[in-house]
């Protein structure tokens, strides 16, 4: 597929995956977010790519919002059927992708941009960022996770003070909350977006696709996290890389572990 909405940059292991919308802020719209699906659906089932970085063009905007001229006129089986769609195609696949993916914060990340960042499973901010979820001034709530993301990355109580007063946090308090784990200056976001998933990239491939599914099991209604757990700990026992991690380790060598 022709992207005309990402950039897809290549690293070694890491894949780029970059919001090209600089103009409109880098705002969500339907090709972007069919972009978006294609995109990290590939890079989950490529063998080459050991992880993945989402950014945004440009210093003003990660994601600054949806494109809200394209829902205004819809109605109560179209809005459900955008969310459904959003959720299931983009943001679900990223929280359970096999690989880690780390948002890159470079400016403003508001309500779709801001659900964007929730969906990966770690997030660092540049010092000038600003998040937010101001879906209710439109008359709107948060529709893809956000409600439910941001209650568990922060806590109930907060969360609801976000979505219902819509204010903006900045980065230093989003690293206050728990939004985000690292707060650095803009020149050293992606330096240390790599950094993060270079060390990550070091260990053994199965064992981070296992340990992103349990974590998420542990936040997915009807699931029994624990359970979930216990098998995919089991299943690690029969793995290449469990044999070669043990080795490395009574060897007191490096692991080379290949995924498999």
């Amino acid at each position: 597929m022709e992207f005309h909405n990402l950039l897809i940059e290549n690293k070694e292991r890491i894949q780029y995956i970059i919001i090209n919308r600089e103009s409109k802020l880098n705002a969500l719209n339907r090709d972007t977010l069919a972009e978006l699906h294609v995109a990290f659906d590939a890079a989950f089932k490529n063998p080459a790519v050991g992880g993945i970085i989402i950014t945004g063009t440009g210093a003003k905007a990660f994601v600054a919002g949806a494109d809200i001229s394209e829902f205004a006129n819809l109605n109560v089986d179209e809005g459900t059927a955008l969310a459904r769609k959003g959720q299931i195609e983009v943001f679900n696949l990223i929280a359970n992708g096999n690989k880690p993916v780390i948002a890159a914060i470079n400016g403003f990340a508001l309500g779709g941009g801001l659900e964007l960042a929730m969906s990966c499973h770690i997030r660092i901010a540049s010092e000038t960022a600003k998040m937010g979820l101001p879906e209710v001034t439109l008359g709107l709530i948060p529709g893809y996770g956000g409600t439910q993301r941001l209650a568990q990355l922060i806590g109930k109580g907060k969360a609801l003070e976000m979505i219902l007063t819509a204010d903006m946090i900045t980065a230093v308090e989003a690293h206050q909350y728990g939004l985000v784990t690292h707060v650095v200056c803009p020149e050293d976001l992606l330096i240390k977006a790599e950094e993060l998933l270079q060390k990550i990239l070091l260990r053994a491939p199965l064992a981070l696709a296992a340990a992103i599914n349990s974590v998420n099991a542990g936040f997915t209604d009807g699931v029994d996290g624990y359970g979930i757990e216990i098998a995919q700990f089991g299943k690690c026992f029969g793995t290449k890389d469990f044999k070669e991690g043990v080795a490395a380790f009574l060897e007191k060598r490096k692991a080379a572990f290949k995924g498999e």
